[in-house]
């Protein structure tokens, strides 16, 4: 009842604020003097001469226009603060996400990153959680981005958990604005290319001002096998020094033509099959690992055939905004947009692995496999296969994006500022998942006989249907008859909708204080999120080989009431130039969850006048979101190890071994238990689960900023950040979930085990589902340090930035059951401890020179708690090395607005690190395109 009273105080009160204001008669001319605002960062209360009382990195526009980056997102992620961020390159990692761009502030989850456009918030582009598609904002009109660290929910609302990315828009747009970028690989054909129109004008003498751009952007696909660095087949086996080791080589018991394992049936070698389906002996060489052989083997399978390091994508985007003045200081302002992204990524076809039985008379059985399988007592074969004739899964994304705001600003009585506005965000997506097997017919087409001398399906029914009998021996025996009768393309749509009305009052002189005047904020918001998810029916009801969603409708609504309070405490006093207090409070009240309240406490103290030192103590609060709550089971393929294998325990520690052993025997699974193959997809369940609590953070903050009289221009920032989310919610991960069930001292009750199912007579894994959970805790601390210097140099100007993150560490506490339990991710590839920028440029005449140093620090692959489970290395590859990459960009402008560039990004051709591929996520600070080539195009009228 609270709820549905202060949504409706909310929604009448911000009618009654727009209705009132835009009746008032327009005033006939502009003001001579417009009121001055200025905007301080991390807070929404305006103070002349102050600075940002929480940690902010702010990159303007222009410099990211100076990446040579076709979109937003792949320019931010190269800063140390959200390297981990999804970029294009991960974006085929998970279904349905193909060429989403993603900001992930502080590597903790992009979910508790809040990103706003002037302050407000934008609709969801993903229906996995409310991340936005950062590609989609116009990157012609972004004056700034504003990066805050720490919990900012009392000021700017749930979900900024981590911090916030605000990107500022240019308030009014005068003229004509175009840009082009254009480049290419040095040792592939990828390209990509970007074009922007942007133009604006003033209305009637200043009184207003209208704008519209226009942006293109896209690149073709780049495949693994396109590239020297990423071509070569390497694989893992068992180690006699180490768990295991890295190999050139692959998989010799599944591969394109279909493979006969020989233990399996009882024979003494393993067999493929040539082109014309004849028999071929596999010699799988010395090296040897279950289905796994190195270089010397016969035939493996190169899967990184299917892998594909950059999704193709096209993108457009149209922007309109204008504001215009009413009566008094108070302006109406519109926003409006609408994008639309088409994405394409391939990954592995469907294939079959121990699950595929043909019968001894099959209609496609030659002469030398009958004669095998008679000598032999065989009256069926297990053939694994990859259906590559069938075509990749060819995952398209097109998704569209519409944004509308409409609102009132200005000044409402004297000092007193208003926003009042409304915003309605909707973003479609539709997923076509082409050559998906169609498992029902497949079972019917691939069981074939011979009658009257045809090769036919051996149902009768299936027959009168029109079934196509399949061949499955040798690579390319399928045919598109064959194909198209087993294949589908499967369509999934979804529509996510977003509803806000909010208003909100600011005061910088609210209060005169004996240290100056004290500034108040406050306003209120309601909001409401739903989605809507329709997969076709054949998909639907499992009878198709990849993963498809389920039907879902959901939605939320939160109402909240928010306050902010700067009081300066003292000015002018020995040690003591100036002390001002930070307070800020927000109720936020969920329809899912209920109540909760958020809150800031900030000081700031000059103790001379070139040295601020902040400190900010806050908490943060983040509901499950739709999918987190409300996600329908959907099918879903992990590959996992079975943790239980006696192999597997015999390489682990005395402790570690008898907590494993004992989980395991638990569970029924007999001490001798273990599998002819170490790795296997294992098809199980993706989930919501609607008994989630909400996560709660606390994130504490302490730096200082220094600028010296006695070096003009030189700024050096450096800021402690510590963040502590309590109950996080998490999707660890299929394997994750596998080894905190076995390896959790306190037995094997506890919420992981309960999400796993074993064949009671086989003691296989047979079921998996991978869904939300609350883990202990999660947390995070780490330094950041920027450094900025400008000085005249010659007969030019220098100027130089340094941007660094040091992480001191990242722990996950995973058992709810004992929270003391930890594990340190610092250091680790998602994770380095040191990152930084060096950013550096020259200024000659008409010339500029920008040269940019990325370093990310080495990495161990493993962390520390997993290492020391075992006797000996896990791995030949257990670190890679220090990640340096130098970009260069070359300027020239004319006087008439026109500016032409040349960039080379990863000047030197820095190859990925190991044998990574760069396309997972938490792998965005790695650079798996190589040396890159792009000429620019500028021009202002």
């Amino acid at each position: 009842m609270k709820r549905s009273v202060l949504s409706w105080a909310i929604v009448s009160g911000l009618f009654g604020t727009v209705v009132s204001a835009t009746v008032m008669s327009r005033a006939a001319v502009a003001q001579e003097a417009e009121i001055e605002r200025i905007t301080v960062l991390g807070t929404r209360i305006a103070r002349e001469g102050s600075v940002a009382p929480t940690p902010v990195t702010v990159v303007s526009g222009e410099a990211l226009s100076n990446t040579g980056a076709v979109n937003i997102a792949e320019a931010l992620n190269r800063l140390p603060a959200l390297a981990n961020s999804g970029a294009l390159a991960s974006s085929g990692a998970a279904i349905g996400e193909v060429g989403l761009s993603a900001l992930d502030l502080r590597g903790m989850g992009a979910e508790r990153t809040l990103v706003l456009v002037d302050g407000k918030r934008h609709v969801a582009s993903s229906i996995e959680d409310p991340r936005i598609d950062i590609n989609t904002l116009p990157l012609a009109w972004v004056d700034s981005v504003e990066i805050i660290t720490g919990g900012a929910s009392a000021i700017y609302g749930a979900d900024a958990v981590t911090g916030v990315v605000n990107f500022r828009l240019k308030r009014d747009i005068d003229g004509l604005a175009v840009s082009a970028i254009a480049g290419r690989a040095d040792d592939s054909d990828f390209d990509t290319r970007k074009l922007s129109l942007a133009y604006g004008r003033d209305l009637q003498d200043g009184l207003g001002n209208a704008a519209i751009s226009f942006e293109y952007a896209g690149q073709s696909k780049l495949g693994a096998l396109e590239r020297e660095a990423t071509r070569d087949s390497w694989t893992v086996i068992g180690g006699t020094d180490t768990v295991e080791r890295w190999i050139q080589g692959g998989y010799y018991g599944v591969n394109n033509a279909g493979v006969i394992v020989g233990p399996w049936h009882g024979l003494s070698d393993s067999y493929t099959f040539a082109e014309d389906g004849s028999l071929v002996q596999i010699a799988p060489g010395e090296v040897v690992d279950g289905l796994k052989c190195g270089s010397d083997c016969d035939y493996y399978e190169n899967l990184r055939q299917w892998e594909t390091l950059q999704p193709e994508l096209d993108s457009v985007t149209v922007n309109v905004k204008g504001h215009y003045s009413l009566a008094g200081d108070m302006d109406a302002y519109l926003e409006a947009k609408w994008s639309r992204t088409d994405a394409r990524y391939d990954g592995p076809p469907a294939f079959f692995l121990g699950n595929l039985q043909l019968q001894r008379d099959n209609a496609f059985i030659g002469a030398d496999l009958a004669e095998l399988m008679d000598n032999n007592g065989l009256g069926s074969i297990m053939l694994n296969r990859f259906l590559d004739d069938l075509g990749p899964r060819a995952e398209e994304n097109e998704r569209t994006t519409q944004r509308y705001v409409l609102g009132v600003e200005g000044e409402l009585a004297e000092g007193w500022m208003l926003d009042a506005y409304g915003i309605f965000g909707q973003s479609d997506l539709r997923r076509d998942n082409g050559n998906n097997l169609i498992l029902s017919k497949f079972a019917e087409a691939s069981d074939a006989i011979i009658v009257d001398g045809e090769a036919v399906c051996r149902s009768e029914s299936a027959r009168a249907q029109g079934c196509v009998a399949v061949n499955l021996f040798g690579d390319g025996a399928l045919t598109s008859e064959m194909a198209d009768y087993i294949s589908t393309t499967s369509v999934m749509k979804a529509a996510l909708q977003q509803t806000i009305l909010g208003a909100s009052v600011t005061n910088p002189s609210w209060l005169a204080l004996p240290a100056g005047y004290a500034g108040v904020a406050a306003g209120v918001e309601y909001r409401k999120e739903s989605m809507k998810t329709r997969e076709d029916k054949l998909a639907a009801s499992g009878d198709t080989f990849f993963p498809a969603y389920s039907n879902e409708d959901a939605h939320y609504d939160v109402s909240e009431i928010y306050a902010e309070l700067s009081l300066p405490l003292v000015v002018d006093k020995p040690g003591v130039e100036r002390l001002e207090m930070d307070l800020a409070t927000r109720y936020s009240n969920y329809s899912t969850t209920g109540a909760t309240t958020s809150w800031k406490l900030g000081l700031s103290w000059v103790p001379v006048r070139d040295l601020r030192v902040r400190a900010t103590l806050s908490s943060a609060f983040r509901a499950p979101n739709l999918r987190e709550f409300y996600g329908a089971e959907k099918d879903g393929y992990f590959s996992i190890n079975d943790s239980c294998r006696a192999s597997r325990l015999a390489e682990l520690t005395e402790a570690q071994r008898a907590i494993r052993s004992g989980n395991c025997a638990s569970l029924g699974v007999p001490a001798d238990f273990d599998s002819d193959y170490d790795t296997v997809d294992l098809k199980g369940i993706e989930s919501g689960n609607d008994k989630l609590e909400p996560e709660e953070s606390r994130s504490f903050t302490a730096g200082m900023v220094y600028q010296p009289d006695f070096i003009d221009s030189l700024t050096i920032t450096l800021d402690y950040w510590d963040i502590e989310i309590t109950d996080a919610i998490s999707k660890v991960g299929a394997q994750n979930i596998i080894d905190r069930c076995l390896d959790n001292p306190a037995g094997t009750e506890n919420q992981y085990c309960d999400l796993l199912g074993r064949d009671p007579v086989t003691h296989e894994l047979t079921s998996l589902v991978n869904t939300y959970t609350n883990v202990a805790k999660q947390q995070a601390s780490g330094v950041d340090v920027e450094i900025g210097y400008d000085t005249a140099l010659g007969q030019g100007d220098l100027s130089t930035r340094l941007i660094g993150t040091y992480l001191i560490e990242r722990n996950e506490y995973a058992f709810q059951e004992d929270p003391s339990l930890k594990e340190e991710l610092a250091g680790t590839p998602d994770h380095a401890k040191w990152q930084a920028n060096l950013i550096t440029g020259y200024r000659f005449h008409d010339w500029d020179l920008l040269w940019t140093l990325r370093y990310m620090d080495g990495v161990d692959v493993y962390t520390p708690q997993f290492e020391d489970n075992y006797t000996k290395p896990y791995s030949t590859i257990m670190s890679y090395g220090t990640y340096v990459v130098n970009d260069l960009l070359l300027h020239y402008s004319w006087d008439n607005g026109l500016k032409l560039g040349f960039g080379v990004d990863n000047l030197f051709d820095r190859n990925l690190p190991g044998h990574s591929m760069g396309n997972v996520v938490g792998m965005g600070g790695y650079d798996n395109v190589g040396r890159f080539y792009y000429l620019s195009f500028d021009y202002a009228l």
